[in-house]
């Protein structure tokens, strides 16, 4: 994997590696040690004095994933060097498993570097349950991987669900903790890890419910579990749907949960900008389901 970067200044090349590339002494020493510095394409030392308009490049040694690129339909919703945002299908595990090891999204990534003629490496930075869909951010090595979770970026998803909150806009705050093995759903519980959802109603129906949901803490299952809790389960989850959901969701012919990652703002790990990606993927219409 490369790190391209083009000198907008004078100064030795530590400084740009420290300074623009946000790099640690330790990854700056092993990339050194590994001869991965190049300066104009040419081999150089961490002084080595760089220019206004020469072209700096880290190499970094990425392991070869031990599954296969897979060629498939790959929406991108934002990509440059360091970073690729994605839409997940419906149905789709983010990444192989022991039992699996195709048709995933990180197999159709590594599909769509090798036609577009990339190195890049899968590090996603957000992880979607399999019935989840929507916006999937993803560093393209380890070195940006990391400097993404020194942040906390904001999540937004939507979520139809049966039934709503009084309240337009409120907190949900109720420790998940998870079932006993070989179980693993989550449940409310006392003594579970603190979890906050911030919820506000973006359209009310007779039976149905449009949520904007913003995910405080990163629990496991944890939208789908704070609105089962609340009253309002979201439209066809298996495991914590109720009866009632359920049944509503068979009806209207959901397979799957109706829950979508819409929208992720952060700040760009190399340049400073501040970025407000959103999927063009949208859920049903409320006027559809109250006939």
């Amino acid at each position: 994997m490369k790190l391209t970067l083009t000198a907008r200044r004078a100064g030795r090349l530590s400084s740009f590696l420290k300074n623009e590339l946000k790099m640690s002494t330790g990854l700056v020493n092993k990339v050194k040690w590994a001869d991965g510095l190049r300066v104009n394409g040419i081999s150089c030392h961490t002084d080595y004095p760089v220019r206004p308009g020469d072209v700096i490049t880290v190499l970094l040694q990425e392991e070869a994933p031990e599954y296969p690129a897979e060629d498939g339909s790959l929406t991108v919703v934002f990509e440059d060097d360091w970073l690729l945002a994605v839409d997940k299908p419906v149905g789709m595990l983010i990444h192989p498993s022991r039992n699996r090891i195709t048709g995933t999204l990180a197999n159709l990534v590594q599909g769509y570097y090798a036609k577009t003629g990339q190195q890049g490496a899968f590090h996603p930075l957000t992880r979607l349950d399999r019935d989840t869909f929507g916006i999937v951010l993803i560093a393209k090595n380890s070195h940006i991987h990391a400097l993404l979770q020194q942040q906390k970026p904001q999540k937004t998803y939507e979520a139809l669900t049966y039934g709503g909150p009084e309240a337009d806009d409120g907190i949900i705050d109720a420790p998940i903790a998870r079932k006993e093995l070989p179980s693993l759903l989550r449940e409310i519980r006392p003594d579970g890890k603190p979890s906050v959802t911030h919820f506000h109603v973006l359209e009310r129906g007779t039976q149905v419910c449009r949520l904007s949901l913003e995910p405080v803490t990163g629990r496991t299952h944890q939208l789908r579990l704070h609105c089962a809790c609340m009253g309002f389960p979201i439209l066809g989850d298996p495991q914590y749907g109720s009866e009632a959901s359920m049944a509503f969701s068979r009806e209207k012919g959901f397979e799957t949960q109706l829950l979508l990652a819409k929208r992720l703002e952060f700040i760009h790990p190399i340049t400073g900008e501040p970025l407000q990606l959103e999927t063009k993927l949208t859920l049903p219409e409320l006027g559809s389901m109250e006939l």
